[in-house]
Order: C-alpha cells, then structure tokens, then sequence
C-alpha cells in the first residue's frame, strides 16, 4: 500500500480521535494524476451535502496528458464512499462541537484508491508547544547518546 499524498499538518494542528478508510469517487484523469505524485491533502476537510460525505479543497493537480477539450477543476468536490452505518456515525460526531473530519493520507490498496479520514478536535497553541518542546528534548538526548 504505497502512500500517495500524506497531511503533514494533520497530527500537528489536531488531536485525532478515531480513523477511518474510505473510498474516492475520480475520474480517469484525476487518478492518473494522483498516481504520478499530484495530490495535496494540506487544506483539505469533510463536510456532509445532503447526507453524503463530500471531500473539499483537495488540490489535484490535471493531468498533463489529457485531452485538451476536458477541462479539470483542480480543487473541485469529491464525493467519498463510505458505508450507512459509518456516514451516520460521523454525521452525528459532526454534531459535537470541537470535532471535524479531515483526510489523513492517499494511498492505493490493490488498484484502487482509498483516503484515509479522521475524526479530529483541534489543538490549543499551549499543546502545540508542549508537542514541539517534547520532539526537541527528545532530539537533543538522542544526539547525546549518540556521540
């Protein structure tokens, strides 16, 4: 399962609750492109459209081969595949304020493409600073032990 496109903000910014996969509904151009490395997860997030999960502001980028009459919005919506149960659950967690849902990672599982979603609440700025002192201290006994 090689990984596609990978959230870098997404452990940083959130604290992630629970995970779920999830397929992508593309076209043929869109998975073409993501093949080749241009996807960008970075301002991504899920909201329900008449109770149907819909992926925003994920940036592909067009493929360069395509036909020059298909026109490609490179952020348009992408409606995720999940199953009822799943949907229900989340759209009740949406509910709850504090919690949101945001693509983690994109990755192949045989041929096809799945995303991997997470149900997150937002860090505090003193958390987010707690987490980066925690990697120095860490970093800096490491090359202690080292040399």
């Amino acid at each position: 399962m090689p990984t596609l496109a990978h959230n870098k903000h997404a452990r940083y910014e959130y604290t992630i609750l629970e995970t779920f996969e999830a397929g992508l509904a593309l076209t043929g151009a869109e998975v073409k492109s993501i093949r080749n490395g241009g996807c960008k997860l970075d301002d991504a997030f899920v909201v329900f459209h008449k109770n149907t999960p819909v992926l925003l502001n994920a940036h592909v980028a067009p493929y360069r081969f395509a036909a020059e009459y298909t026109e490609m919005n490179a952020k348009r919506s992408r409606n995720l595949l999940l199953h009822k149960k799943e949907i229900a659950y989340l759209r009740g967690k949406m509910g709850v304020s504090g919690l949101t849902i945001i693509p983690v990672s994109l990755y192949t599982k045989g041929r096809q493409i799945k995303i991997e979603i997470a149900l997150v609440k937002g860090k505090k700025l003193f958390e987010k600073k707690e987490v980066k002192k925690k990697r120095d201290l860490d970093r800096d006994l490491r090359r202690e032990l080292k040399n």
